[in-house]
């Protein structure tokens, strides 16, 4: 590929024009009218303004991309993560117009991408999933019939959910039917789509989940996993590799089972599978990201492996050129998300312009961002000014260098999360991981 168009706007496009300038491969952003400002803009070698400030008239608007990607000359369109990562007619339209997309197949998407199919496609592959409904929930009857089944507490979760809407818990039937009927009415809301399945609800889990790559050729490999399991309403704040409670044997059970799945999902790029590891070291399937993540850093700090680069090489036909036995994961990493946010109003988002940016720097400490002193964070798009990522030979350490570096990290101008993570990193129960999913709301609420 000689040229790439960023299908994006703040860090990640920033993160994806440094890979490509590392490849040589020209760049392309997009931008909204409220973004013409924004650094992506200014670093890439080519950009076009795509619409207006709302994300349905520019970063979800598929014909205007797809126009600026074909007036420019690219070769390729990088989705990033968000808006049209995983949107499977998007790479249908890129595929029809002769641009690949950089992501994996749109079969792929659509399988992965609808919760209550692909769990049934990973128990076929024999992945473990958590026990529940086979797969949409048709009736009334069958949904508490079900439950009985399965045992209370329930949870009832949209099939084309994500961010945690859509996902309602029962502990007793008479919760049951305000629950699927809350859920219906979130999903059809949020996703144009009501259709709901049924599952154990696993009391206390871990989030981990495996970064995958897969190549063109029938190469797959797991990176190792990463813990995201400090969540606030379902949203992650703190990730970490390797998950600090895993045993060798759990990491290479829990790794063969993500590659299976990958290959069963006839996926190629970067992608993750995301399991619930319950208190007794149980693991259980919950979906697949078929795409980037926000958290990918910790996973190229310490297998020296940069994913976006990975991504882009396989679009183009390469092949991994490593297998699973070259990948030797080294210390420990960490990564922050710095929002615009206020931790003492319920996170409540906090837009404005920055007056005042000096990032933190050392020894073992990246910094991904996307703002600079002067610019706007625009209301109309997500809260993240900044993903802070620290580096350790020990988790210790590395905990070390994440309060070092929250201490110098200055942001003037906006209310932002720092002091909440702060204090989390000197939280007892966190320095001992003696934490679960629902560790974070108990904090705050």
């Amino acid at each position: 590929m000689k040229k790439i168009l960023i299908a994006n706007r703040g860090e990640i496009a920033v993160r994806i024009i440094r890979s490509c300038r590392e490849l040589g491969v020209a760049t392309v952003a997009v931008y909204s009218e409220a973004d013409r400002e924004a650094l992506h803009v200014g670093m890439a070698d080519q950009s076009v303004c795509i619409g207006g400030a709302h994300p349905t008239q520019s970063y979800l608007n598929i014909p205007n991309i797809i126009s600026a990607a074909l007036m420019k000359g690219a070769d390729g369109i990088h989705p990033g993560y968000g808006f049209l990562a995983e949107n499977a007619r998007f790479a249908e339209v890129c595929l029809e117009q002769g641009i690949k997309f950089i992501g994996p197949p749109a079969a792929a998407i659509t399988a992965m991408g609808a919760k209550a199919r692909a769990r049934s496609l990973m128990a076929e592959a024999g992945v473990p999933v958590v026990p529940g409904s086979p797969g949409l929930l048709n009736s009334e009857e069958q949904i508490y019939r079900l439950a009985e089944e399965i045992g209370y507490p329930v949870i009832v979760k949209a099939s084309a959910g994500g961010g945690g809407r859509g996902m309602r818990v029962a502990e007793t039937s008479d919760q049951l039917g305000k629950s699927v009927q809350m859920a219906r009415q979130e999903a059809g809301a949020a996703f144009g789509d009501d259709g709901l399945y049924l599952e154990k609800f696993v009391e206390g889990p871990r989030h981990v989940e495996f970064q995958i790559l897969a190549d063109e050729h029938g190469h797959v490999v797991h990176l190792g996993e990463r813990d995201c399991t400090l969540q606030r309403r379902h949203q992650k704040l703190v990730e970490e590799t390797p998950c600090p409670v895993l045993t060798e044997e759990m990491r290479r059970q829990m790794g063969s089972a993500a590659v299976r799945a990958a290959r069963a999902a006839g996926y190629t790029g970067a992608g993750t599978i995301e399991f619930l590891l319950d208190q007794h070291g149980h693991y259980y399937f919950i979906e697949m990201n078929t795409r980037i993540q926000v958290e990918h850093p910790v996973t190229e700090w310490v297998t020296g492996i940069d994913l976006v680069a990975e991504t882009i090489r396989i679009a183009a036909g390469e092949e991994l050129g490593y297998d699973q036995d070259d990948v030797q994961p080294r210390g420990v990493a960490l990564e922050c998300r710095i929002n615009a946010e206020d931790p003492e109003h319920d996170f409540a988002p906090c837009p404005g312009r920055i007056s005042g940016y000096l990032p933190p720097g050392g020894m073992g400490v990246r910094v991904d961002s996307g703002v600079y002193p002067g610019c706007l964070i625009s209301p109309f798009y997500d809260s993240l000014i900044a993903k802070l990522i620290t580096w350790g030979r020990s988790r210790e350490e590395a905990i070390r260098r994440m309060e070092r570096a929250l201490s110098e990290y200055r942001i003037d101008g906006v209310k932002t999360t720092i002091p909440f993570l702060r204090r989390l990193m000197g939280n007892e129960r966190f320095r001992k991981s003696l934490v679960d999913t629902s560790f974070i709301n108990s904090l705050t609420e």
